[in-house]
């Protein structure tokens, strides 16, 4: 029980720190792995129920946005970790599901065309082809005014 440390250490994605430490009676060296505890963030849906935040959610959204796209698994990783990172910057504790499509719409209108819209589709629930035109339009607008660095 008593002992002290010899060296600690955080670890590469600064969730951890590792300490070395030694018992004070038998001299024994051994580690401990601290890791840093941080509240849940809590989604709030549309209904108004209310789920811890998964990551995994916004992958796999993501990713099926993407299908047969050229986009990489690393760059849709990247995008989940800039959205979870800048949702625990901005959210003390509770996030709504709307604030969290936004981003991800967002990202994605930067990164693929063609996710973007079939994302929005399904996030904002497209009710018919027109729905589909003016986002297109949308899009074509954006990335074809002057001075906009877009394809």
């Amino acid at each position: 029980m008593e002992d002290r440390v010899i060296d600690s250490r955080e670890s590469e994605d600064g969730l951890q720190i590792r300490r070395r430490r030694e018992c004070l009676r038998c001299e024994k060296r051994f580690t401990t792995y601290e890791e840093i505890e941080e509240k849940p963030l809590i989604v709030v849906k549309k209904d108004g129920r209310r789920e811890k935040f998964n990551r995994d959610k916004i992958f796999n959204g993501i990713q099926r946005a993407c299908e047969k796209r050229p986009v990489s698994t690393e760059q849709i990783t990247t995008i989940v970790d800039e959205i979870e990172q800048e949702l625990k910057q901005r959210f003390e504790k509770e996030v709504s599901s709307k604030d969290i499509g936004e981003m991800i719409i967002e990202k994605l209108r930067k990164l693929d065309e063609v996710a973007y819209v079939r994302f929005a589709s399904v996030y904002r629930q497209f009710k018919d082809i027109s729905e589909f035109q003016k986002e297109i339009e949308n899009i074509k607008g954006t990335y074809h005014e002057p001075g906009n660095q877009h394809r």
